[in-house]
Formats: C-alpha cells, sequence, structure tokens
C-alpha cells in the first residue's frame, strides 16, 4: 500500500503569531495551526503512523477491516487515509460527537457504530466504546484495532514530526501548552524535548472532571477532546513541568476569542489551551516564547461552541451572556 497523494500533505503545519489576542502581553504566543493538516486535526499524524506501521509489520493488509473508538478527530483521520488506501473502516461514537463530524465520516464511507448510552459503573462513554470495539474484532473478519490508547505509534509521530517542527521554525521555546486526552501529543513532544535537551517547560491542559492527573474534581464533561474518563495507557504524567485544568465554558471563551481576534476558527480544545494561557499570564515572564497546539478545526463546532443556543442550554448560562462571550 502506497503512501502517496493527499496522505503527503500530513505535517509541516504552520506556526502563526497571536499578536492581536495577545495584543497587551510581555510575551509572545504562537499557535500551530494542526487544522491545516488534510483532515483537519493533529489526529491525522498518529493516525498515519499508526496505519503505516502496521502495514510494515504484516497486521493490515488489503481485506482489513480497520476498528477504533474515538470522539471524533481521529475517526475522520483514519477515515480519510483507510479511504485513500482502499480498506474498510468502522468508528465507535458516542453521544458527544458533533453532528458536522458524523456527517464527515459518512462522507468518507466509514461504517459509524453509535454508543447512545455511557458505560454504567463510570457514567462515562469511553469504557462503553471500548467494550463495544472489543465485539467488532470478533465479530468482523481481519479487523484491525490501531488502539490510539495504548499504541506507541500515537506518540512516536508527534516526537519525530510535531515537536521537531516547533523547534524548528522558533528556535527557542520557553513554554509549549498542549491539551491533554489520549496523552499522544504532551508525552511526544516532552520526551523529545528532553532528548533535545531543552529547557522548554510543558504544560498540560486538562479538562476539569478529568482523571488524567490526580487531584482534579468532579465535572461533567461536554465538549471532546481534552480530558479522559480512564486514565490513558500513554499517560506519563511526570512529563508536565505545569497542568492547568479548564471548563467547558473556558473552551468556548477563548475558542471565541481566538475568532474575534485572529479570525482563526478553531475547535473546542484550543480554546481551552488558549484560557490555559490567560490563567498562567502573570507567571509567564516577559519576553518568553510560548507555542500553543491548537488542534483541530472550528467548523466542525458550529452545533456547539459556536452555537449561543446550545452554550446557553448546556452550559448553564443566559442566553445573552452565551452571545456576549
Amino acid at each position: 500500500m502506497e503512501m502517496d497523494g493527499v496522505l503527503r500533505t500530513i505535517g509541516d503545519t504552520p506556526l502563526v503569531p497571536l499578536k492581536r489576542m495577545f495584543a497587551d502581553a510581555p510575551y509572545k504566543v504562537y499557535a500551530k495551526l494542526e487544522m491545516m493538516n488534510p483532515g483537519g486535526s493533529a489526529k491525522d499524524r498518529p493516525a498515519l503512523r499508526m496505519i503505516r506501521k502496521a502495514i510494515e509489520r504484516g497486521e493490515i493488509g488489503p481485506g482489513t477491516t480497520v476498528v477504533e473508538s474515538s470522539s471524533g478527530n481521529l475517526a475522520i483521520s483514519l477515515a480519510q487515509i483507510c479511504r485513500y488506501l482502499g480498506i474498510g473502516f468502522v468508528c465507535v461514537l458516542d453521544a458527544r460527537t458533533t453532528p458536522a463530524n458524523a456527517r464527515l465520516l459518512r462522507g468518507l464511507g466509514a461504517r459509524i457504530e453509535w454508543i447512545d448510552k455511557p458505560d454504567p459503573e463510570t457514567g462515562e462513554y469511553l469504557p462503553a466504546r471500548i467494550r463495544r470495539v472489543r465485539e467488532l474484532l470478533q465479530e468482523i473478519p481481519d479487523s484491525y484495532w490501531p488502539n490510539q490508547y495504548a499504541n506507541p505509534d500515537n506518540y512516536l509521530s508527534h516526537y519525530h514530526t510535531t515537536w521537531p517542527e516547533i523547534a524548528r521554525s522558533l528556535g527557542r521555546v520557553d513554554y509549549l501548552f498542549v491539551g491533554v486526552s489520549t496523552f499522544g501529543t504532551l508525552r511526544g513532544c516532552a520526551e523529545r524535548i528532553r532528548a533535545d535537551g531543552s529547557s522548554t517547560r510543558v504544560v498540560a491542559v486538562d479538562a476539569k472532571g478529568s482523571v488524567i492527573f490526580a487531584g482534579g474534581e468532579t465535572a461533567k464533561r461536554r465538549l471532546p477532546g481534552l480530558g479522559a474518563a480512564v486514565s490513558p495507557p500513554l499517560s506519563k504524567p511526570e512529563l508536565a513541568d505545569r497542568v492547568v485544568r479548564v471548563g467547558d465554558l473556558d473552551c468556548v471563551r477563548g475558542c471565541r476569542e481566538l475568532l474575534r481576534t485572529e479570525a482563526i476558527m478553531a475547535g473546542a480544545s484550543s480554546g481551552g489551551v488558549l484560557a490555559a494561557i490567560r490563567r498562567m499570564h502573570a507567571e509567564i515572564e516577559e519576553g518568553a516564547v510560548c507555542a500553543a497546539i491548537l488542534v483541530d478545526r472550528g467548523d466542525r463546532y458550529g452545533d456547539t461552541v459556536y452555537d449561543d443556543e446550545w452554550v446557553a442550554d448546556a452550559l448553564g448560562v443566559s442566553p445573552e451572556e452565551a452571545s456576549r462571550l
């Protein structure tokens, strides 16, 4: 199977200065626009490496069906890659998946398996999605699970591409702000930072209600992209120099401010990452260089983050307040 065509456009995404959003800050903030990947998110990187390495190991062949659990972005990346390679793809989604993502997946030819109810023991969707993946592996002959949650090729994609691109473009980086979910992006970047002997401080941006780091408070998460209901097998909490927890409303505020000031429409987790920079404003020294990884495109969140009615209903604010965010 040839890794050519559109797959060659994955990576080398631009870094842009957020001069307007952080105009009054004594430090500089650069956004890594992962939305510019062909699949619209940073998940293109691990998806490509996981599939490529599985093909090299002989675990995927022409008749294989790939099965994966995802809240949206990785599923889209895998759907596009599998479509190009001519192999089947089944994605297990849950009720938090945006309607826009579901439409994209159907357009890319993916078969969708819906999980409508969360796991009864934890109240979270992820365990229920994983359970369905395991069932499908038994039901579908010659099926393969990339398992983004435990596959080292997830974080190695960022080790070999994401951080080297940032370091090559910016030179000195004092802070790297990165959202956590499967822990792939943070682990890959942090391990490369340490291997290169860089002094960059890694700030993990986690969701309130997530169990990735100890000491988190209980909270219901409405938006995908940050946090996890179970500790990801790839997680190494000690790689984070600092942890900042954000809520869904923080994500909405960050996204809308980015759009208002920089005309960049980014996804929910990106708003959370930018909110974390705001939270640390007083701690970031003058002249510091900050890099923020913005994971995905915002047009997929038109029914949530950028919809005043949804924000008011789902996040418990008045319609007037929602319109002012």
